[in-house]
């Protein structure tokens, strides 16, 4: 930068000295220095018109540059177009790299724009949604994809779940639809379509068999502890025999529990949300399932209620007096003597929450992921000897899925365990307000892959 300064201030020397001599030549001043700077003004304006010329052609700037003040502009110019073909390789490279990661995934990848038109999907789409790209590209996705849940799946923006669908163009295939908004305030949309027929198909065998068997057991469990029960009720039964008897009716109990909530699992599973809605009187339920409480809890524990009683529910009430109840006897049955129970139904800004808070031994960390996990048991020995099943918070959170609820279990060993089921507002209601109309249609049957959500 000195060098070229310094020759600028050489190149100003020469027409000021020019300027002088014309001056001294008898020149007025006002014609020697005009007629001194034209040189150096016509450079000025040359390499203007070069540059221009260069940059509107998009030519690589490149050396020899010209000396001085302007060949520090013509360098710099030739750095930043550096910095920009070396950017755009490197764009060039990820966005190649890319579509060679999309082409290799096998689920469907498809990229909407804000208006739901097709962007871009990479060849996987072409068999699992029948969308073929570039040909299809700019077409909306609805008239591409069509399926009668996908247009309110799309609009309505509630993407925590996946939709489940069987494609028109192939009915034997079961798709599983993810869809993320993303890209400018998040008004593009990714959609994301993986073949989860296989498991839909290992799902569905096993939950027709656990209906069947547990259907099929029901029957000859009911004929045995019949029997069991009238010979502890006769009078001629031997003593020595009322214990043996006592134990095959408790077992028989257990197991029929145990099938009265696999068929519970069952009924859930077979659809996404209750055919029959209504306002439930929550107050009330609870009421019932704290007596009932108390009658079982002969360990001392102290129940301390906290109901909002003017505050109901939208669902079905035999399935939340059942997750309810679940919640209320667990914390019982798997507490010591002397726990204290806090039982809260209350209102807050995101909806309706019911919480139950013990101040037992807790549940270690490693645990609480599997807690909902069918026949999952902390302590599998004390859950046999207090009766449990290993289904109630199966059952809860199937339950608290079908009203759009959520369950948060938090635990610190010795410290105590909270369950607090979150329900949405939209499902709220006060006692002195009126119901909302509820349409009882039976909804169609649920092809879910899985059986939990």
């Amino acid at each position: 930068m000195r060098r070229a300064l310094l020759f600028e201030l050489a190149l100003f020397a020469v027409p000021s000295g020019g300027a002088l001599m014309l001056w001294l030549g008898g020149l007025a001043p006002a014609w020697s220095i005009p007629l001194a700077s034209v040189p150096a003004l016509g450079r000025h304006i040359f390499r203007l018109v070069d540059l221009s010329t260069l940059i509107r052609r998009q030519h690589r700037l490149a050396p020899p540059f010209p000396r001085g003040l302007w060949g520090e502009v013509y360098r710099n110019i030739a750095r930043y177009q550096q910095r920009g073909r070396k950017g755009r390789k490197r764009q060039i490279r990820f966005t190649r790299r890319f579509r060679e990661a999309a082409n290799a995934v096998p689920d469907a990848l498809v990229i909407l724009d804000k208006h739901h038109r097709i962007d871009w999907a990479n060849p996987a789409a072409a068999q699992l949604l029948d969308i073929h790209w570039p040909e299809q590209d700019g077409q909306h996705f609805l008239d591409v994809f069509c399926h009668p849940e996908l247009g309110d799946f799309l609009h309505d923006g509630e993407y925590l779940r996946p939709l489940d669908i069987a494609p028109t163009h192939n009915r034997a295939l079961m798709i599983s639809l993810r869809i993320a908004p993303f890209g400018e305030r998040k008004r593009q949309r990714l959609v994301v379509g993986r073949d989860i027929t296989k498991v839909y198909h290992l799902n569905m065998i096993r939950r027709d068999f656990v209906a069947n068997a547990s259907h099929e057991l029901r029957t000859p469990l009911t004929v045995i502890g019949g029997f069991v029960e009238n010979l502890l009720d006769a009078p001629n039964t031997p003593e020595p025999h009322r214990r043996p008897l006592t134990l095959m009716h408790n077992q028989a109990e257990r197991m029929r529990s145990i099938i009265e909530d696999l068929l519970t699992l069952s009924r859930l599973e077979m659809h996404d949300s209750p055919a029959d809605q209504h306002s439930v009187d929550v107050p009330e339920e609870l009421r019932l399932i704290l007596q009932e409480a108390q009658a079982i809890g002969d360990a001392g524990h102290r129940l301390d209620p906290l109901i909002d009683t003017g505050l109901l529910l939208l669902g079905n009430q035999p399935e939340l007096r059942s997750a309810f109840s679940n919640l209320v006897f667990n914390a019982i049955k798997h507490t010591p003597a002397g726990t204290r129970i806090r039982i809260r139904w209350c209102q807050d800004k995101d909806g309706a929450t019911f919480v139950v808070e013990d101040d037992g031994p807790g549940i270690a960390p490693e645990h609480l992921p599997r807690l909902t996990e069918r026949f999952y048991r902390i302590d599998a020995a004390r859950s046999r000897q207090s009766g449990g099943t290993g289904l109630g918070l199966a059952i809860v959170k199937h339950v608290l899925n079908r009203h759009d609820a959520s369950l948060n279990i938090s635990s610190e060993l010795g410290q105590g365990t909270t369950f607090a089921c979150h329900f949405p507002a939209t499902r709220t209601l006060r006692r002195d307000a009126p119901a909302p109309h509820v349409d009882t249609t039976p909804p169609t049957p649920s092809r879910s892959a899985n059986g939990e959500a």
